[in-house]
């Protein structure tokens, strides 16, 4: 976790219980974040492609099996996440590595703040009237800390990969 912005004691708890009534319907939820991220930017359709299949369509992405199982990977992240509150650093590597695969894949770091905002949508959408300023403010911060170590996957590429 940067030391310049770490979480309270008070919002790693409201993290956690608010994360706590979405991590029972994983897919559910992770369907919302992503028809969110799709209604956001279209033009991160093309990026998820199995057997070297093209989906002509969010919703036909959305739901084949191979698509649910990334939910499934992207909500086990979040929840990994969650449960080291205390210690985000000793997730460093294995973010750093997820940063390197989504460069692979040709996903562009400007995309993530776009998934950030979807990952809010969802939230508030399962949350209701518990989505409050604060535990918004929490999850960003959360939400900021991951993409910064995921980032610096992209920092240890040599130029030209």
């Amino acid at each position: 976790m940067e030391s310049g912005m770490p979480l309270s004691g008070g919002q790693r708890a409201l993290i956690r219980e608010s994360w706590q009534r979405v991590s029972g319907s994983p897919v559910q939820h992770g369907l919302v974040l992503f028809t969110r991220l799709f209604d956001l930017d279209p033009d991160l359709l093309p990026l998820f492609q199995y057997n070297c299949k093209q989906f002509a369509s969010p919703q036909e992405c959305l739901s084949s099996p191979e698509f649910l199982d990334h939910i499934r990977k992207v909500m086990l992240v979040i929840d990994a996440a969650v449960s080291h509150l205390e210690n985000l650093s000793c997730l460093e590597e294995y973010l750093c590595n997820l940063g390197k695969k989504h460069q692979a894949v040709g996903v562009k770091a400007e995309s993530f703040s776009t998934v950030g905002e979807s990952l809010l949508y969802m939230l508030e959408k399962c949350l209701g009237a518990a989505f409050s300023p604060e535990v918004q403010e929490a999850w960003s911060k959360l939400y900021n800390a991951v993409v910064k170590a995921m980032q610096r996957g992209w920092e240890t590429l040599p130029e030209g990969d």
